[in-house]
């Protein structure tokens, strides 16, 4: 048995046998994910049924990688909703709840977590119900046995449990991340779930292209003798490039270190990072009033220092941009929502992560050799 190309036995000598299986297995995680949902179908619009005609905001949360989700849904929640939506790290919300909740504002707190043992994660619930008199709770996680899936709600609360296999074994979140941020996806859109299928396919077919087709290419990218990475994003993809710089610099164990930015905001001041030991990668938007500003800062990286390497990933071929490698997803000209491009195309950044880091000599599974990072953070005192 192989996982991304490299034989089980290697793996497991490499102490990077979970990692890789888990990076390989979310496009069969995501179908796995589709049909429980589908199965859930009535119990969840029950709860949304009670709780949107009621709920004047929606904070989406979560610690480190799974606070970034969010990021990937605010745009198409507000815009399914009309409620207004804002992500806010569980790790905001438990220094300074009162910036966040209100009162007299009925708020609907999703919340995103592998293990749900994060001393914020339950933090962030307690000072919701503390904070806010009337909160509903919409709790998204890997672990059914975590502390978040066991809290005993003060109103209405409902939580979905992802399959056991999301609940990644390895440090690195990978299948954890895009499966929560898929099943956030298709909750926000579940009136219309069976007519989702063909997205949750097209999701798949792109995922399993960047795990074989494009895989030697990622793979020779990662070993290019970079020592800082940029992920550049816009809306949801913004998420996206905020969870590859995390992916790539705890696989490195901070050898590589890594930014993200938006497209635009990238030129006011950050582009300076640049230098010719830089990798840059692009995640490119299937809309094309963005794409305008995306390609024309493509465009601009000509003035001033030249990168390294440049790789960018697209829906569909992009024949106007000059890169070092372009990665193309769709062969039929096809096209699926945007928010859904992060939950495949997030399988780049965790493949560059975790290449480098066989390149670096590090175990993926395990790469902290000081032990300063953890599966689950330790040492948080809840005040």
């Amino acid at each position: 048995m192989k996982y991304l190309n490299i034989a089980e036995s290697a793996l497991i000598d490499l102490k990077a046998i979970d990692t890789a299986r888990e990076i390989q297995g979310q496009p069969e995680l995501w179908e796995a994910i589709y049909n429980n949902i589908c199965s859930e179908r009535e119990s969840i619009s029950s709860f949304l049924d009670n709780v949107y005609p009621i709920a004047k905001k929606i904070i989406l949360t979560g610690a480190g990688t799974s606070a970034y989700i969010g990021f990937s849904l605010e745009g198409i929640i507000q815009r399914t909703t009309k409620i207004t939506t804002v992500p806010v790290a569980t790790t905001h919300l438990v220094s300074h709840p009162q910036d966040y909740f209100e009162p007299d504002t009925p708020t609907l707190l999703i919340s995103f977590a592998r293990s749900g043992n994060s001393p914020e994660s339950v933090a962030a619930v307690e000072l919701a119900d503390k904070h806010c008199n009337d909160c509903y709770h919409l709790i998204i996680t890997c672990n059914t046995d975590g502390d978040l899936a066991k809290h005993s709600f003060k109103k209405n609360g409902y939580v979905f449990y992802l399959p056991p296999e999301a609940n990644d074994k390895s440090l690195a979140m990978t299948g954890s991340y895009s499966g929560m941020l898929l099943s956030a996806l298709l909750i926000n859109d579940i009136k219309n779930i069976e007519s989702l299928h063909s997205t949750v396919d097209k999701v798949c077919e792109y995922g399993t292209s960047l795990l074989t087709e494009f895989l030697p290419t990622i793979k020779k990218t990662a070993e290019l003798p970079f020592d800082r990475a940029v992920f550049l994003g816009s809306g949801p993809q913004y998420g996206t490039a905020m969870e590859s710089h995390l992916k790539l610099q705890e696989l490195s164990d901070g050898q590589i270190i890594c930014k993200n930015d938006s497209y635009l905001g990238f030129r006011h001041g950050p582009k300076a990072v640049v230098n010719n030991k830089t990798l840059l990668v692009y995640y490119f938007s299937n809309n094309e009033d963005v794409y305008r500003y995306e390609k024309d800062l493509v465009a601009a990286m000509d003035e001033g220092k030249t990168p390294l390497f440049q790789m960018g990933i697209a829906e569909k071929m992009r024949a106007d941009l000059d890169l070092d490698a372009l990665i193309v997803l769709s062969k039929d000209g096809n096209h699926i929502e945007e928010p859904y491009l992060s939950v495949c195309n997030i399988i780049l950044g965790q493949l560059l992560g975790f290449f480098k880091s066989m390149d670096l000599g590090l175990n993926p599974d395990s790469p902290s050799l000081s032990g300063a990072i953890s599966r689950v953070v330790k040492g948080v005192t809840i005040y």
